[in-house]
């Protein structure tokens, strides 16, 4: 629902309840994504393992390093300090001399890391704690941290609010630019205990797909029959303040066909045609080769169904 939907239910934009901005098949939404996610995604090995210790360490370390060069950053680390202990009993100067030499930005976050290892074995006798608000207890461990560690680890945590995740759900829901909005449209749209997977997928959306500069189809977006902007063609986000051209694109045309096809039971090539664009002839440049062109991209995708009979072409949302 859009926000001047949501207004006209006596509800403001920023204000609307979270249903308000999903779809009504929004168990399809998430079943998609998470399809999609499990089908493929990014290796990396901090996905690999479920050990607080170790999902803390790649948290920190990603904070302001690219995620490629996390990884021999991580395992380096983990090598020369497998377990809290062994990080604990390090000298800090260690710590702080290994994170400077691989480049992994502030020297305190190494410093608050190694006092956090400290804390899990004096204060929790090496037991890692599983819920967000008391991994925030530890040095240096923030809320957005602390909920990863509990997701990742413990499948204990609530739905991730980056600024990826943000830009995803602007994109798709035509959610408003509003914290407290992301927050509850994110909450209602994880799925009940699967924090782990939940929140994994829909930050490698935003990490593969749906990044500034989207690639919906060359990622095979799972959330494109029900994207705002893809069916617009506006992918403006609160972090991407400038529209990109889509102006005479493929993507914009496609966006058309999407919405219209949305409307309509069904329809037939021409109309479908005459109805995109105001220059379409059957035998032009613009008319019935190039809008099979598009509709043919549009079942790859599996977003549109087309059947040829005797006397014309249809098209239909899958």
């Amino acid at each position: 629902m859009s926000d001047a939907d949501a207004e006209a239910d006596g509800e403001t934009g920023a204000d609307a309840p979270a249903d308000a901005f999903l779809p009504e098949d929004a168990h399809a939404v998430r079943d998609a994504l998470v399809a999609w996610y499990e089908a493929d995604h990014r290796e990396f090995p901090w996905r690999r393992t479920d050990d607080p210790y170790e999902i803390l360490v790649s948290e920190v370390m990603s904070q302001q390093t690219q995620l490629s060069r996390v990884v021999t950053a991580w395992e380096a680390f983990l090598e020369r300090w497998p377990t809290t202990a062994d990080l604990a009993a390090a000298d800090r100067a260690d710590v702080v001399g290994f994170w400077s030499d691989h480049s992994l930005g502030y020297n305190n976050r190494a410093k608050y890391l190694h006092e956090a290892a400290g804390q899990v074995e004096s204060e929790y006798g090496g037991e890692f704690p599983e819920s967000p608000d008391e991994l925030s207890e530890l040095m240096g461990v923030g809320p957005y941290t602390a909920n990863a560690v509990a997701s990742f680890a413990f499948n204990n945590g609530d739905a991730v609010v980056d600024t990826n995740v943000k830009r995803v759900l602007y994109r798709a829901f035509d959610v408003p630019d509003d914290d407290a909005a992301f927050e509850r449209v994110a909450a209602e749209l994880m799925p009940e205990g699967e924090s782990r997977v939940w929140n994994n997928a829909i930050m490698e959306l935003g990490g593969v797909a749906c990044e500034k500069s989207p690639a919906c189809d060359e990622a095979g977006c799972p959330w494109r029959e029900w994207c705002h902007a893809y069916q617009t063609g506006d992918f403006t986000a609160p972090d991407v303040p400038t529209q990109p051209d889509f102006e005479g694109s493929r993507r914009q045309f496609r966006g058309r066909i999407v919405r219209l096809l949305g409307e309509h039971d069904e329809m037939d090539l021409d109309t479908l045609g005459h109805r995109i664009r105001v220059d379409y002839t059957p035998d032009g440049e613009h008319g019935r080769e190039w809008l099979r062109g598009l509709l043919s991209d549009l079942a790859d995708d599996g977003l549109v169904q087309v059947e040829e009979g005797d006397d014309q072409i249809t098209a239909r949302l899958q």
